[in-house]
């Protein structure tokens, strides 16, 4: 259950700490008040896409926390899998979006990904907006609707593994399936590339190397003119004094001055330190000058090597390291060829055995399919009937699309799915796009939902204005099937409907205010009194009369008292 949710800078809302509870709440308020800006800020917390653009104007950042309670076994199994223990069965969640992108995420105050919280989200709350009815239309996804109503996870696996198992002899045969006439030419080409490659003998690392190496000898004439010169003035040549030599002079003509004066011993010993340092430094620019090579034969070879590793690098279309892996490569193919014949009518025989059976489980998986269309037709039949759409009729059509052993396999089978309706007595059942008005689907939309989301007794809904195009009798009928759905899990719609509104066991007002030139959203629980003012401003618009006030009183009467439409 969503028990809290914290936004702070999203849009008009500057900072609102909304509390949520069990049963049915509503949202209501002015367009453009902000309700949908709650919508957003669930959605973000949830793991879902939101735009750095809704960061409030001014602003570097934007924030929304949720807190829930009375977490179902597997939301706390996965809490616990993801490292954050949810102490005493709440959950924290919390966002932190920046105008520069990023995101920081927190699951109980460990830090989180926002996979995480999309992981999460999917087991606490299922968010039914204006877009649904889109989906609901699209007959792409109406295979997917009905896999899920039918329970259809284990049974795709198994057609799904034995799927995957015919693509992979299917992609071998198409690689082993050449010409003779290209077998023949392979086993002609094969021994040259083999023994260019062996003789070459090129091992991984080894460009590497030799290009450090040519660096070297390039710049090695350079090199040993500078050792050279480095060590004539440390150790002098000739009359003159190295610097190694002349510090050794300064330290034995200071030692006089040392018997006498204390600065004159410290400057002795810095001066012999010095001395020493130089002797060391003499004989390591020795010893690396004698190990130099300059040798304009060992540049030559090391070019040639590295052209040739370029040559076959471009030659086989594989980078230096790659060679001997591709020298391997070959050798295989190679032996493989004589063999091709006979692995490839192996191949055939599987595939065939393969296909068969896949053939024969697309055809349980449609027969599972259509006994599932079934059911979701008469359930959903009998959901409209209770939306005042008695006279409805759903049909799911589930086409077998295998023709006398020939089928075009996907990984979800054979089979073509779409949802017809028949709104009213007497009309032919047709696709949804071409029956539906805005209040029927919205309806329709219910329906389903209803139906195909009762294994999620333990999350809250959401329903973002799930009452568009719908008014009067179907508006009371709506209400009812909300608020039957509140009594086993949690229900939050944002609406503009006084029946809907009336019937919440909670309402709260999104009301938009601006101060010092400035937009500003609070949100306010209402009262029985402020409950009743905001259901006659839903009914009558800004002028609120005494009429519309005993309407709305009327209203909460009939909910209070457990009154609904009469058929």
């Amino acid at each position: 259950m969503l028990c809290n949710l914290y936004i702070e800078n999203i849009a008009v809302i500057q900072q609102a700490d909304i509390d949520f509870f069990q049963g049915m709440t509503v949202l209501s308020g002015e367009t453009g008040a902000g309700k949908s800006i709650i919508i957003d800020a669930i959605n973000a917390i949830l793991g879902g896409r939101i735009s750095r653009e809704l960061i409030r104007t001014g602003q570097t950042r934007a924030c929304v926390a949720a807190t829930f309670g009375s977490l179902a076994p597997p939301v706390a199994a996965l809490v616990r899998q993801l490292g954050a223990e949810a102490e005493d069965g709440t959950l924290l969640l919390r966002r932190e979006i920046f105008a520069d992108g990023r995101n920081q995420c927190r699951i109980n105050g460990r830090p989180a990904t926002l996979s995480n919280l999309k992981e999460l989200g999917e087991l606490l709350v299922s968010v039914y907006g204006q877009h649904d009815g889109q989906h609901l239309m699209n007959e792409q996804l109406h295979l997917d609707y009905l896999d899920a109503f039918g329970g259809m996870e284990a049974a795709l696996a198994q057609y799904l593994r034995q799927y995957e198992s015919v693509l992979q002899r299917n992609r071998k045969i198409k690689a082993l399936s050449m010409s003779t006439a290209e077998k023949e030419r392979r086993r002609e080409v094969l021994p040259g590339q083999i023994e260019e490659l062996r003789q070459a003998d090129i091992k991984p690392g080894e460009q590497e190397a030799l290009l450090a190496q040519r660096r070297r000898l390039q710049n090695g004439e350079k090199i040993v003119r500078g050792l050279a010169e480095a060590t004539v003035l440390m150790d002098g040549v000739d009359e003159r004094l190295g610097a190694a030599a002349q510090l050794a002079q300064a330290a034995k003509a200071l030692s006089e001055s040392a018997k006498y004066t204390a600065e004159g011993e410290q400057l002795e010993k810095r001066v012999r330190e010095l001395a020493l340092l130089a002797e060391e430094l003499s004989g390591d620019l020795a010893g690396v000058l004698s190990r130099q090579e300059f040798s304009p034969e060992a540049l030559g070879e090391t070019e040639s090597r590295l052209e040739l590793i370029s040559r076959l690098c471009v030659k086989h279309g594989v980078s230096a390291d790659e060679l001997e892996g591709y020298l391997a490569a070959l050798e295989s193919e190679l032996a493989t060829l004589d063999n091709l014949d006979d692995s490839l009518d192996q191949l055939k025989e599987e595939y065939a055995r393969l296909r068969a059976e896949l053939y024969e489980q697309a055809g349980e998986l449609h027969e599972l399919r259509r006994q599932a269309g079934e059911r979701l037709a008469q359930k959903i039949e009998d959901e409209l009937a209770q939306l005042d759409l008695k006279r409805a009729r759903f049909f799911v059509e589930v086409e077998d699309l295998r023709k006398e052993g020939q089928a075009r396999f996907t990984k979800k089978g054979t089979d073509s799915v779409r949802f017809l309706l028949s709104a009213n007595a007497g009309e032919d059942l047709k696709p949804l796009t071409k029956v539906a008005s805005g209040g029927e689907l919205s309806r329709i939309m219910l329906a389903m939902k209803t139906v195909l989301s009762q294994g999620e007794q333990g999350m809250a809904a959401v329903f973002d204005e799930v009452d568009t195009g719908v008014s009067g009798r179907a508006a009371q009928k709506v209400a009812e099937k909300l608020k039957a759905m509140a009594a086993q899990r949690q229900v939050l719609c944002i609406t503009h409907l006084p029946q809907i509104a009336a019937a919440a066991d909670h309402h709260l007002l999104i009301e938009k205010q601006e101060r010092q030139g400035r937009t500003f959203t609070q949100v306010i629980p209402l009262d029985r009194e402020g409950r009743k003012r905001e259901i006659a401003r839903i009914i009558g618009g800004a002028a609120i009369t005494e009429i519309t006030l005993a309407s709305a009183e009327e209203l909460l009467d009939s909910t209070e008292d457990g009154g609904t439409t009469k058929d």
